[in-house]
């Protein structure tokens, strides 16, 4: 099942971008009440990790719907989406306990990409995820691959996020554990047939780019209500 998941969401995701293109308010709010029904949707939100221990995850394990994020640092739309809808997500519904984010790893745009990754794994060791997430998004350059995004500078970044033992981020961010980390989050989002960032899956439905706040809402919502109470 799990095989078959990986095959279909291709289709999915081409179907999700399909319809970000073509479809209005109205049509968005019938296709995520659709997408509950989906058994393909359903197999993917299996991908859902709901680990406690998940420190590039915010939000109660237990919550009912999950958005899975697969992002690069170097994405402006990834940044579009960290700057000003996600906090508004995290204020209404992961305050709330109906959401929960759980963060991939994508990075596509190279070694600079693949740089702030690992650090951003590394920051996650030390429980600063969030705090060097943010920081890096709001002081990462608009353009991609400028030079900036060195192990240097993003150890500045990291001690600017509250990461307590720089010592510890440098070793951790160069470790083999880290590109491996990288290297499963970013073989999940391939194998899902995800080629740009960010996309997303809600409770398995996919969302494709820094969409509207208001087609987050209605997938969030609709996930909500069709969601059994998730038991531990």
């Amino acid at each position: 099942m799990a095989g078959l998941a990986a095959t279909a969401a291709v289709g999915l995701l081409a179907i999700a971008a399909f319809h970000m293109i073509s479809g209005g308010k109205k049509s968005d709010t019938t296709a995520a009440q659709n997408a509950q029904v989906n058994p393909l949707y359903a197999e993917l939100a299996k991908l859902a990790r709901r680990d406690a221990q998940d420190p590039l995850a915010l939000g109660r394990t237990d919550a009912p719907v999950v958005l899975i994020e697969y992002s690069d640092f170097q994405c402006s739309f990834c940044r579009t989406f960290g700057r000003t809808i996600e906090p508004q997500l995290i204020s209404k519904y992961v305050e709330k306990g109906v959401l929960r984010i759980e963060w991939r790893n994508f990075p596509i745009f190279g070694q600079e990409s693949e740089n702030a990754a690992r650090a951003a794994w590394a920051a996650a060791q030390q429980g600063r995820f969030w705090e060097f997430h943010n920081t890096l998004q709001a002081k990462a350059p608009e353009k991609k691959n400028t030079g900036a995004l060195t192990p240097d500078h993003l150890a500045e970044l990291a001690q600017e996020a509250g990461v307590a033992n720089i010592a510890k981020f440098r070793a951790d961010q160069e470790s083999p554990a880290a590109a491996t980390a990288v290297r499963q989050d970013a073989g999940e989002a391939y194998s899902l047939g995800a080629s740009s960032t960010p996309t997303f899956l809600i409770n398995g439905r996919p969302i494709l780019g820094a969409q509207p706040i208001e087609q987050f809402e209605a997938v969030i919502e609709a996930a909500r209500a069709a969601a059994p109470e998730h038991a531990e």
